[in-house]
């Protein structure tokens, strides 16, 4: 503790492991500590009795016959990979690959009209698809076929639109796309939470659709992959990666206080009567005051966003309509229930080596709208057929108040409630651009997995 680091890293949720990873391979000095004995702060995965402990404070009913506790892993979050996403770009760049295996999600499904159906990952597919009628798959295939031949150098292949400029519903109108469709479109590919995006210049949704199409392509079944023995194997994979780089790890840390000199810029931090020195802290929320009331004149250094409600369900059987998928992403736009915010399930099972034989564990979470959050997230509960037990929490989202460039205290954001990675790396870039002052830059290199 006597040492002076180039960075103090709090908490080991997935968002800190990858920035502490990737300072440490970029020569930084990295202290990262924890006041748990285990990894994965809000992201860990649990085995049944922490599951159960944690929420019930009790032992796994014997009644349920739900196997044995070493065959679990529940994800506290549920996230699936994109399979030609930033977060594989970052396990590729940082070859963290080598701690981990991947599985893919054997299909992702989108809500309509009352019913799941398939988001077609083949031609033939697309042409079966209940999704749309006849008119509109030949109007959607015109809109596909121009994004595959778009090229920002070539304005023959632009049909008169400047993406950078005209909306996303202006795009839309061109191409005469019903709203069922643009639901489709908005929510299940580009993977918004919500609509906010239709008026805005339509590049970085005509972006997030090609990235969709290039994952889906890229394993045929989904667009999405997943580690075995769940998510909570990622911040270990970047913590081993820090740790090859020079970078020290402390779990069961109680930290006593982060300090700054007289003119508010931090210093260090105490835990267990010693002092640590640092240039500059990263960490998420919970070390910041989240959840605290700072009526004492403290620092507001960070402040609620909203609430998402997570509903953790174990499952004896696939989620019905889903052709006994042994795992499925499925979205419920905003739009088909009258909300602001879509609703997402992610269900995995043993086949992910997360759950005992013939179980299923399928997480239902969105943001909180209402003063009964409980009853948001019936339509999506009602798709899951018969539920052995569930765990329900709601949790507050934090976001910090201000960059840290001028104080040197960096904090990270809550997980909000998308059942993908790309909001958590879009977090992880923005915080390295306010330490480093400049852009995260990856190694190109062929983004492959094993899968």
């Amino acid at each position: 503790m006597d040492e002076e680091y180039d960075v103090i890293v709090l908490g080991t949720g997935l968002t800190e492991c990858i920035l502490s990873g990737l300072l440490s391979v970029d020569g930084q000095k990295v202290l990262h500590m924890d006041r748990n004995d285990y990894y994965g702060g809000d992201s860990a995965s649990l085995n049944l009795t922490q599951l159960y402990q944690k929420f019930r404070s009790t032992p796994p009913p014997e009644n349920l016959n739900l196997g044995r506790d070493r065959d679990y892993a529940v994800d506290l979050i549920p996230k699936f990979i994109l399979s030609s996403g930033e977060l594989t770009r970052m396990l590729v760049h940082t070859d963290v690959t080598r701690y981990l295996e991947f599985k893919v999600i054997a299909g992702s499904y989108v809500y309509r009209d009352g019913r799941i159906s398939k988001v077609p990952s083949t031609e033939m597919e697309a042409v079966k698809s209940s999704l749309m009628g006849l008119f509109e798959k030949r109007r959607a295939r015109n809109f596909f076929s121009y994004l595959q031949s778009w090229k920002e150098e070539d304005p023959a292949t632009h049909q008169g639109l400047d993406v950078n400029k005209c909306s996303m519903k202006e795009v839309y109108t061109k191409f005469g796309l019903e709203p069922g469709t643009q639901d489709f479109i908005g929510h299940a590919m580009a993977l918004y939470l919500d609509d906010d995006y239709i008026n805005k210049p339509a590049r970085p949704t005509i972006d997030r659709i090609i990235l969709y199409t290039r994952s889906m392509a890229r394993y045929g079944k989904s667009p999405y992959i997943y580690p075995l023995y769940g998510l909570g194997e990622l911040p270990q994979a970047f913590a081993r990666l820090s740790a090859i780089y020079g970078g020290t790890y402390m779990l069961d840390k109680t930290i006593e206080s982060i300090n700054v000199d007289e003119n508010g810029v931090f210093t260090g931090v105490t835990s267990g009567g010693e002092t640590v020195r640092a240039k500059k802290v990263i960490g998420d929320p919970s070390y910041f005051g989240a959840g605290k009331d700072m009526a004492e004149g403290g620092k507001v250094r960070v402040v609620e966003t909203g609430k998402v409600i997570r509903a953790i369900c174990i499952l004896k059987h696939p989620i019905p309509g889903t052709d006994d998928a042994d795992s499925v992403q499925i979205i419920l736009p905003q739009g088909q229930l009258g909300r602001r915010n879509d609703i997402y399930i992610a269900a995995v099972s043993s086949a992910h080596n997360v759950a005992a034989p013939n179980v299923w564990i399928a997480i239902v979470s969105t943001i909180v709208e209402t003063s009964v959050p409980e009853r948001e997230i019936l339509p999506a509960i009602q798709l899951l057929g018969t539920v052995v037990d569930k765990f329900v929490s709601v949790t507050p989202l934090y976001a910090p108040t201000s960059p840290g460039t001028e104080d040197d205290v960096y904090i990270t954001k809550s997980y909000d409630a998308t059942s993908h990675f790309e909001t958590v790396v879009d977090d992880v870039s923005d915080v390295w651009r306010r330490v480093k002052g400049e852009e995260l830059v990856l190694k190109k290199r062929d983004v492959e997995l094993a899968a």
